[in-house]
């Protein structure tokens, strides 16, 4: 179980390295469609053949968004009951938290777009949270008969 944790943790990780590179890919392509004279504007936003290299980049960072890192969360979330890694439960917690802001600021932004920046400020530190959360089991329970991972500093 405690692998199972490490693993879904760096999975939200992966996650969001996926969501930047697909925005990135996208916003990417549409300012290169428009430079060569691709019109955005309402209709092309709501049209389903507006086509761009780089276009696959929005549906990809919004299913990701919404769908696969939120389940990825609420598996981490129920592995964290049963793994027995000390802080595990509280990261696990924060995870789902900023996932929850992460959905709100990504659906508001739209509305207010200085969210905008919260959403992506929001990203960096999911990120850096699923990393520590997916080291801590590298540090054993007290108790646990097995030794920490991390070297205590010499005297």
């Amino acid at each position: 179980m405690r692998t199972a944790y490490r693993v879904i943790a760096y999975l939200i990780a992966l996650g969001v390295l996926v969501q930047a590179a697909s925005i990135a890919y996208a916003l990417f392509g549409l300012s290169a469609w428009v430079e060569t004279g691709g019109v955005l504007d309402k209709a092309a936003m709501e049209s389903e053949t507006t086509d761009f290299s780089g276009v696959g980049g929005f549906p990809l960072h919004g299913i990701n968004g919404q769908l696969v890192i939120p389940l990825f969360v609420l598996v981490l979330l129920v592995v964290a009951f049963f793994a027995q890694v000390r802080g595990g439960l509280k990261w696990a917690g924060i995870i789902v938290g900023l996932v929850v802001l992460q959905v709100l600021l990504g659906m508001l932004g739209r509305s207010l777009v200085g969210l905008g920046a919260l959403h992506g400020l929001n990203a960096l530190a999911l990120f850096v949270v699923a990393v520590v959360a997916a080291r801590v089991p590298g540090v054993e329970r007290p108790g646990s008969g097995r030794p920490s991972r991390l070297a205590e500093p010499a005297a």
